[in-house]
């Protein structure tokens, strides 16, 4: 693809970056066919290319974003499905992660949806504040049938109201251990490792990091939960807020950084795919930051997903699962993000579990974060064709590697949703895992 951008403006890192990806760019389309909103919408500036022509005209042109443009970048899911499509190794995550940040500082919302993010920005990514919001929320989960169902084109605030108010949980399991924890090895030690506290996992299901430490300590991996930690920064950094998101990142790498000196570390384990990617992006993230360009890469480095720390180890299945049929849901953080495709299904099916595909898993659940609250009419219908092509492997339960999804996809289920480590857990001495 031309561009049209001035020396001053290339003087830029950032509109540097942005031109190489636009100029990687050949128009092809191949895009399109498994983009979840162009399949749903059939609208060209709902598809990946359309999005790129209008970023690149936002850019090019310095203006402040039209609202027409901020409508198709807020409808993006960030699934990075193009990603895994493009031939011409096109990378849309850092060129539209740009335009948010762009539409964050130079588009002017209405009150209210500025007010929804920066309650958003403010709750989620504090475990204290999101329990408290879903015990609230829980209290006004009866007045949500009250609400509107759908509306057309941009849902308003009472219609991301109940979307927020449908997802909140019946009730909440009590909190897990705390920053600072230790959990030694069992036996003869093998490793050392951090596992990513998470934010809203630690609240919603923290059953997840203890099937995590259970597992791991019992062969012989010892886990540290770091003091100090605080959230990846994916959902501010989703949002547009890359300040809020650089000083987390810059935050947890000093804290990781001096787990890592002073005792040791393997490797910094995520349960939550959603988390992982941004990690893993730390060092592209603080590449221009003098003090933290080095440090982010080396953090970047050692973070691993949970999946792939343990194709190392040699897990001992205590018994067969062979009765049990999981149907696998690829996370789109984990497979287009990550790129971590059949490892999870490996590890399940050698530990007992018989596997089945799902349909279509190329195309996202519609969680991606806040999605499902800012954009709840296409989340539910995104949702909807997720289940039900699941629903064609006649499973007993549905494994999934972050949080996000397990949460929107049991809310439109009665087979239990459960995390792939979970799974993983039980089939080597752990207990089976809980229903929704």
């Amino acid at each position: 693809m031309k561009t049209e951008f001035s020396l001053a403006q290339l003087a830029d890192p950032d509109i540097a970056e942005a031109d190489k990806i636009l100029r990687a760019c050949v128009h092809c389309g191949f895009c399109t066919a498994t983009c979840p909103t162009y399949v749903l919408l059939g609208d060209e500036l709902d598809s990946p290319r359309g999005r790129i022509y209008l970023i690149k005209e936002m850019l090019e042109k310095d203006r402040p974003p039209t609202a027409e443009v901020v409508k198709h970048i807020d409808r993006c899911l960030s699934c990075l499905a193009c990603m895994t499509t493009c031939p011409s190794g096109v990378h849309y995550m850092h060129l539209v992660d740009q335009a948010r940040v762009r539409i964050e500082r130079d588009f002017s919302r209405p009150l209210t949806e500025r007010a929804l993010r920066a309650v958003l920005a403010l709750v989620l990514p504090r475990p204290e504040l999101f329990r408290a919001s879903m015990i609230m929320a829980r209290l006004a989960r009866p007045f949500a049938a009250l609400l509107p169902a759908k509306e057309a084109a941009t849902p308003g605030l009472m219609r991301r109201i109940k979307a927020m108010l449908v997802l909140a949980p019946k009730r909440l399991p009590p909190p897990g251990p705390s920053g600072g924890s230790v959990f030694p090895a069992q036996g003869e030690k093998r490793g050392r490792v951090a596992l990513l506290q998470g934010c809203a996992q630690q609240v919603l299901a923290p059953r997840i990091n203890q099937a995590a430490i259970n597992l791991l300590t019992r062969h012989g991996i010892e886990v540290v939960l770091v003091r100090d930690e605080q959230c990846c920064g994916a959902l501010t950094h989703h949002l547009g807020q890359d300040g809020d998101a650089l000083a987390r990142a810059r935050a947890n790498i000093k804290v990781w950084k001096k787990e890592a000196e002073q005792g040791g570390l393997d490797a910094i384990l995520i349960t939550a795919s959603g988390c992982g990617t941004v990690i893993k992006d730390y060092g592209f993230m603080l590449r221009e930051d003098r003090d933290f360009a080095g440090p982010a890469a080396q953090i970047s480095a050692l973070a691993k997903d949970i999946t792939e720390y343990l194709a190392g180890i040699a897990l001992t299945p205590s018994s067969q699962k062979g009765d049990v049929t999981v149907a696998y849901h690829s996370a789109c953080s984990l497979q287009h993000g990550q790129k971590i495709t059949g490892l999870p299904k490996e590890l399940l099916s050698k530990n007992g579990f018989v596997v089945k595909d799902v349909p279509e898993s190329h195309l996202c659940c519609g969680s991606a974060g806040t999605y499902n609250i800012l954009q709840p009419d296409i989340a539910s219908r995104l949702r909807d064709r997720k289940v039900a092509n699941i629903a064609t492997v006649k499973p007993d339960m549905i494994a999934a590697g972050n949080i996000g999804c397990m949460v929107q996809i049991a809310g439109g289920t009665s087979v239990p949703v459960v995390h792939t480590i979970e799974l993983l857990d039980w089939a080597t001495g752990g207990p089976r895992p809980g229903l929704n």
